[in-house]
Order: C-alpha cells, then structure tokens, then sequence
C-alpha cells in the first residue's frame, strides 16, 4: 500500500553492496539460542560505535548477551521507543554420543527432514581448556544412511524422517570411534548451527541462506539507529535500538530488556511469512502477504492500532510499501515483551515476508527489508516532529463507539 504520487525511495533500489556485506556478516555470525554474543559484541556492537553520536550509549547485561543502543541515556522525559529484534539462532544440539562414535541430535525447531545433508557447524569446548570454544566443521547431518537402508514407506515417501534418527556423519574409521569423537571435545549439548551464509538469489532484489530468522530484524534495528543517528538529532523521541537474546525459547531476553528499560513504545522486527508462495495452504484462507511487496504491519493480539496508524500514515507520506499481517491471539514475536514483563506500552510487530523458514534455504527480498527501515525511521521522525508523549499513546485509544455510519 503506497501513495501512488510519490517517488519511489531507496526501498525500491538494489541494496548497496556495503550494506548487503553488514547483513550477511550479521546473518553469519554464530549466535545459537544463549550464545548472541558472537552477533551483538561480534559484528553489531562494533557496527554500532561506528556511527552513534556524542551522547548514545550501549546497555550490556550481565545474564544475557542482550545489547542496546540508546540515543538519549537517563531521560526519562522523552517519550522512548524500542526498535528490537533477536540475536539468537535456531539451533541443533548434541544429544547424545553412541557407543559407535554416532553423534545423535536434536533437531530443536527444524523439520527434520529439511536437515538431511546439510552441512553443519559443531561447537564444543576445549577438551584441554574448557573455557576456550572450538568449532568443527564439515559435518552433515544423516539419518537413514542411505535410501536402500530405508523402509518400503520411508523410500516412497509415506513415511518421514523422525527426529530421533538424526545424527552427525563425522567420517571417523577408528576401532574405538565414541573415543575419537571425545577427543574432538564433543560432548551433550554443544550447539550445532547450519553452515550457510546468505548470498544474492536468482530474482531481483532476493537473496537466501540461513538464519534470515532473525539476523534480519537486528539489521533493521542497527540500520534505524544509524538513520536517525546520520539525520538531525531527535528533540522529543528517545530512540532504543536492541538485540535481543532468547527469543526462539520463549522471547526471554526481549522481557528483560522492556522490564529494565521501561519503553514507552515498542517495534518488534521479525520475519513473516510468504503466504501466496507457501503451497497446499490455500485452503487455510491466510492473509496474502509476499515477497517483493513491502514491509508487514501486524495487526491483532496485543498490537496498538493507534501505533499502527501512525506507521501507516507516515509509510504512506513517505510512499513506503506495507502489507497488513494478522497475528490472531500472539504475535509470536518480541512484540510480547512489554506485556510478558507486566511492563505498559504502545506495541506493534514489523516483519518482511520470507520463504522456506526455518531451513538452510530461506529466501527474502532485500526491498521488503529496507522499506522495514525506512518505514519505521518515518514513523519515530513523524512522532519527533509532533513532540508526542506518552500522554498522546494513553488519551489516543481508538474509540469504536464513535465509529461514523
């Protein structure tokens, strides 16, 4: 949805090649569930420093590797909006070593069947000093060994691949193979990421890899920050740009980071889905959000539509695509946070639709991602410019009852 009178803007342009380089050494950056740092501290914080003014300064946590970048530190005046996605990476974990020397895992929020000879990272801990980390590399995730050890369902695609069949081939041949994997510092519950950075799709403007969820929504909030960090300073917004951890586990480093920052609004940023390309779901009715058509706004659970109507009217203005994405009861994303942490703000979930997700081979579209950033910037510049408060999101509740006919 876009006003038709306006020029297209740098959503509608290639990603520039620096700016696809951050996303993908964002997207690459080894973050599984409860080990963010390689993301935030890693790639982002440094990313950050690079253009934050005079004055900003980043929030650290000691329980979590949760980071945020603050635009006005201690001002409890300004009305204070939390731009945040998650660091954390779906992960596979070691979950059991045979006495074989098989390394079976557990496949965590993957399809199984979507995991079968993908190459993976393993990381484990120094088996000499446990406090350094290793990471094995080349290994591949199996689970029947071959088509002709399959069962007559399995082989003609009756039946799946369970979960509990998955295991790491590590190419050993010793006699004693449970020893070899030891020795390699292995052990139950080491992490084990996907190996597949993201790169330039086939259509326009697309490209695909693993982990677009959610390396993608941290690179919205870092881009939004560096925007307004480039542009005339804010007078009546406190800008918070954040990276939150655990949001695959229950969106737990996002409470932490409402309950301990007190936002006045919060965006969450996540992945959404591709619906008119999803196959056989046609009967389900699902909106038709797609790839190539703008950023998703979510509506319904507990999204503010006073916040909404914000981001459309400035989206709009500014001639910013935009898709409408409904949520049902949960957003499913760290739009939940403020709620979750018993803490009061305006809410509302930004997203950009994406293909095959949760696999090694999710696919997005770069224009979808940029007009997240722009269109977000437009809603807190919109916001600045009418020095609004927390008074206007308390007295601004949408009043059906004076609905005209």
């Amino acid at each position: 949805m876009t006003d038709e009178t306006t020029p297209a803007g740098p959503w509608a342009a290639p990603m520039p090649e620096e700016t696809f380089t951050f996303m993908r050494d964002l997207l690459a950056a080894p973050s599984p569930v409860g080990y963010e740092g390689a993301m935030t501290f890693g790639v982002l914080e440094p990313r950050l420093r690079s253009f934050m003014p005079d004055g900003w300064a980043i929030h650290r946590y000691a329980g979590n590797a949760s980071l945020v970048a603050d635009s006005a530190p201690g001002d409890e005046e300004k009305l204070s909006v939390m731009v945040v996605g998650h660091a954390d990476k779906i992960r596979c974990q070691v979950r059991r070593i045979g006495d074989d020397g098989k390394v079976w895992i557990d496949s965590d929020s993957f399809l199984p069947m979507t995991l079968l000879g993908n190459e993976v990272l393993v990381f484990s801990r120094d088996p000499v000093d446990p406090a350094r980390s290793k990471v094995l590399r080349g290994a591949t995730v199996e689970a029947l060994g071959a088509i002709h050890f399959a069962d007559a369902e399995t082989r003609s695609g009756k039946k799946g691949v369970t979960k509990e069949q998955l295991y790491l081939e590590l190419h050993l041949t010793g006699e004693d193979r449970k020893a070899e994997v030891e020795a390699l510092g292995i052990r139950d519950g080491d992490p084990i990421l996907l190996d597949r950075p993201i790169r330039r799709g086939i259509g326009p403007d697309s490209f695909t890899g693993a982990y677009l969820d959610n390396g993608l929504g941290v690179f919205v909030a870092a881009e939004v920050a560096r925007l307004i960090a480039e542009g005339d300073a804010l007078k009546s917004v406190r800008l918070l740009s954040a990276a939150a951890s655990h949001e695959e586990i229950g969106r737990m480093g996002s409470r932490v980071l409402a309950g301990h920052l007190r936002p006045d609004v919060v965006i969450a940023v996540d992945v959404s889905h591709d619906y008119v390309a999803a196959p056989g779901i046609e009967s389900r009715r699902m909106t038709k959000t797609t790839m190539g058509e703008g950023f998703t706004l979510a509506t319904g659970a507990i999204v503010s539509e006073q916040l909404n109507s914000l981001i459309e009217a400035a989206s709009r203005e500014a001639g910013i695509p935009y898709q409408m994405s409904v949520v049902g009861r949960d957003t499913g994303t760290d739009a939940m946070a403020a709620f979750f942490a018993g803490h009061d703000a305006a809410t509302t979930s930004v997203g950009f639709p994406i293909r095959n997700m949760h696999t090694v081979s999710e696919t997005g579209h770069t224009g979808d991602v940029l007009a997240a950033v722009h269109g977000i910037v437009a809603a807190i510049r919109a916001m600045d410019a009418k020095g609004m408060t927390r008074a206007d999101f308390e007295q601004g509740h949408v009043r059906l009852d004076l609905a005209e006919g």
